[in-house]
């Protein structure tokens, strides 16, 4: 018996050696991966925005968020911009701004065609509305917020904190949570389950896939475990939330035997264990289901505490690693807790730890971190836990100059050069980093020549503003023009209708096409016409597909677009619009009602094709005070809100996601109205393709599709231009009545000048190196009655 019971105690001591031994050879194998993982090239540098933010103005300091990133990064202690994230900000190598004057949103897109580089070069565009007359001086000045290079002046730091491990990781000045959250680097390094990695297979993952922000909610986790013929298992957890509040405090049984319960430790028993059926399963479905998707967990060594859960948390803050020593080295929980919040847990009256008060321990050492920062944490603690006292450093040791925060400024402190170049402007940067030019063209040549590029450099074209102010004595009038003709392209006149057809009665009947801007009756002597004016390019095209040839009572009304000259290369833009870049995965959608839909004929085809709308039929039907009742279309009854139909996001998704993966569903429209139509980002083109290519199966779901024309940063066409209030009704009045006046001569040259002004910005971005970040600022024109907004262009630039 004793040598049988001898054996056996040696099997399962070399039985543990053998799962150690496996363990240190998991955790070498990490560490490689790690290091091939860190070496392993992450691609270039990349920017993006969600669809529905591209649809708001940016201001120039929110340019100046993205800049700042840019050029300083986390390190620095920027955060993300607020409307955008830029991947990978450590591949960008430089920032170039190019300003151009006189520009306007609606100027360019009047001149489409003859801006090719701006329009394929850049896939990001949005609508720039600068507050300030002078950007140049503005970008150079404005002052980086919570730049982390030193302290501030009256908080000089101590000498002999500069190289604290506290400090030297975190800085000195206080931030948000996020700073904290480890990253998966990180994770690898400190042997935290990580999903994807060997060792982890049969892990659960908690699903916290979303970003977390700084108002991200906090949650304290402490387990206590057993030592089974296995390893060590869990035996008792616990989770409290931001408050200290217990969520769940459960003993639970180890699946395998147990050799030693740890109780001086743990608090665990066998008498405790010997009634408990709660499994780590169950307790694995406790904590997933009791943590949000933003959940950020707290614990002092977490690693230890997940591996035991067998569960991966992507969010995570470890106070062992916030409270660091020299050389890894890291303070025991009862320690930091004494010492900084001057609370006694881990007592020798209490029998084991608990676990709960470990949680929440760990979980308020976090926020006092969070809140005092670095160095407020080392400075009131420095003796107490680091064992080191501070000595009064003479006025010589101490400097007395202040340190600026102008993004020159700190370029410049960092050994990042900055340069000017332009016409002569009142710029805040010093004259030894401006170059005044009198041309554009010899400030290009000059740029191109430069051997080596200032890390920020900013370029003022002023030619094209210049030649305006010139040729054109009333700016106001020319801007007008060029809204006029581009809203012209959402227009169609429409006719015959038959009498007493009322223009309520049009909007309702277009307006199964997309939203209606204005409808103008149009009454001749014999017939009734209309001129139809949409929102957004895709309703004008739809309705010459769809309406074209539709009889109204007995009229076969004809849909055409304006005979002008501004229409001659329509053909030309909409082909370039919808091959645009931008366009690219990009979908209009109409919703139409089950009684609409029936009767269009399903031979009918809006995918580019040619429509059989002539065997539709629509009866206005029965007139009570000169308002629509009902109506006809092949036949069937209408109501007169039948045009209309409620779509939400989650239908348009369960509807178009059988073509492909969606990104974004946009649903335009004014507070408490139904959205009549649909903007769809696909994840790919195919997407799209595919969706269009079946417009006959959706024509019988009630649904009309057509590429996207109008650029996803614009939330309608005819919304490049914003009116005073004041002055709304006049404008309207005042665009009919208003002659064009610019000649074909002026035109003509306006057209040369972009071009040119097009194929300069072209050279300035091939000479720029791989990894800038290029920024085109169209600065757009403001005046007492009206505003014509820019438009900004961003590219990080990769291989052109």
């Amino acid at each position: 018996m004793e040598s049988s019971s001898s054996s056996t105690v040696t099997f399962g001591n070399q039985k543990r050696k053998n799962e150690a031994s496996s363990a240190l050879e998991g955790i070498k194998r990490r560490k490689t991966e790690e290091e091939g993982l860190q070496r392993r090239p992450s691609g270039p540098a990349r920017l993006a925005v969600c669809l529905d933010r591209l649809q708001q103005p940016i201001t120039l300091a929110e340019l100046m968020e993205l800049l700042h990133f840019a050029a300083l990064g986390k390190t620095g202690g920027i955060k993300q911009p607020s409307w955008c994230r830029l991947h990978r900000q450590r591949k960008v190598s430089r920032v170039n701004v190019v300003i151009v004057e006189g520009l306007t949103q609606s100027l360019f897109y009047k001149n489409y065609l003859s801006m090719e580089h701006l329009r394929t070069s850049y896939t990001t565009r949005i609508t720039f509305t600068p507050s300030s007359s002078n950007v140049a001086s503005d970008i150079f000045s404005l002052e980086v917020p919570n730049f982390l290079s030193a302290s501030k002046p009256e908080e000089t730091l101590h000498k002999a904190l500069e190289y604290h491990p506290v400090i030297t990781t975190f800085g000195t000045q206080r931030r948000g949570l996020t700073a904290y959250v480890l990253s998966q680097q990180q994770m690898i390094k400190h042997c935290y389950p990580v999903k994807g990695f060997p060792g982890f297979e049969e892990f659960l993952c908690t699903g916290s896939d979303v970003c977390v922000t700084d108002d991200s909610p906090l949650y304290g986790l402490d387990c206590e475990m057993c030592q089974t013929v296995k390893g060590y298992e869990l035996a008792r957890v616990s989770l409290v939330d931001s408050d200290g509040n217990c969520l769940l405090d459960d003993l639970v049984k180890p699946q395998n035997r147990v050799i030693n319960y740890l109780t001086k430790f743990s608090g665990i028993t066998a008498a405790m264990l010997r009634p408990i059926t709660t499994t780590l399963r169950d307790v694995q479905a406790k904590i997933r289901t009791l943590l949000p998707d933003n959940a950020v967990l707290v614990g002092h060594s977490l690693n230890n505490d997940l591996v035991a859960l067998k569960l991966i948390h992507q969010h995570v803050i470890d106070t062992s690693l916030l409270y660091r020593k020299e050389f890894g080295r890291k303070f025991k929980l009862k320690v930091l807790a004494e010492a900084v919040l001057k609370r006694q847990i881990q007592t020798e009256e209490k029998r084991g730890h608990n676990p709960t008060e470990d949680a929440v321990a760990a979980l308020n050492l976090a926020q006092y971190f969070i809140k005092a920062g670095p160095r407020q944490v080392v400075e009131l603690h420095l003796e107490e836990l680091w064992g080191c006292t501070l000595e009064e450093e003479s006025p010589d040791c101490t400097s007395a100059s202040t340190p600026s925060y102008r993004f020159a400024d700190v370029l410049q402190s960092l050994g990042r050069s900055v340069a000017f170049m332009g016409k002569r402007a009142d710029v805040a940067l010093d004259l030894s980093h401006q170059c005044w030019y009198s041309s554009d063209k010899k400030m290009l040549t000059d740029f191109r020549k430069q051997t080596k590029h200032p890390f920020l450099s900013v370029l003022q074209f002023s030619s094209l503003s210049d030649h305006l102010k010139g040729s054109c004595a009333d700016q106001q009038q020319l801007y007008h023009n060029v809204c006029s003709n581009l809203r012209d392209l959402c227009a169609v006149f429409a006719g015959p209708f038959p009498d007493g057809f009322s223009k309520r009665e049009v909007r309702r009947l277009f307006g199964c096409c997309g939203p209606v801007r204005r409808v103008q009756m149009l009454n001749t002597r014999y017939r009734i016409h209309a001129k139809v004016e949409f929102q957004m390019l895709e309703g004008a095209m739809l309705a010459l597909k769809v309406l074209n040839g539709l009889s109204v009572l007995g009229h076969n009304i004809k849909v055409q677009r304006p005979v002008k000259e501004s229409m001659l290369d329509l053909d030309l833009n909409l082909d370039a619009l919808m091959s645009d870049k931008v366009n690219a995965n990009h979908l209009y959608v109409v919703k139409l009602s089950h009684d609409v839909a029936e009767g269009l004929n399903t031979s009918t085809k809006v995918n580019g094709c040619l429509s059989d709308a002539k065997c539709l039929a629509f009866d206005p039907g029965r007139q009570m005070n000169g308002s629509l009742q009902t109506a006809k279309i092949n036949g069937k009854q209408l109501h007169p809100c039948a045009t209309k139909s409620d779509q939400s996001e989650e239908s348009v998704r369960e509807t178009f996601s059988l073509f492909g993966s969606i990104k974004s569903v946009i649903l335009p429209g004014k507070p408490k109205k139904c959205a009549t139509h649909a903007c769809i980002e696909f994840e790919s083109s195919e997407g799209k393709h595919s969706a269009l290519s079946s417009s006959e199966h959706l024509l019988k779901d009630g649904y009309l599709t057509w590429p996207t024309t109008t650029p996803p940063h614009l939330p309608s066409w005819v919304g490049m231009t914003t009116l005073r209030k004041t002055q709304e009704e006049e404008g309207h009045t005042a665009e009919e009545q208003r002659p064009n006046s610019f000649d074909d001569g002026s035109q003509n040259q306006e057209m040369s000048l972009l071009h040119k002004l097009d194929r300069r910005l072209h050279k300035v971005f091939r000479s720029l190196p791989d990894g800038t970040l290029s920024a085109v600022l169209l600065l757009g024109h403001t005046s007492s009655s009206c505003d014509h907004p820019g438009l900004c262009f961003l590219e990080v630039k990769n291989g052109f």
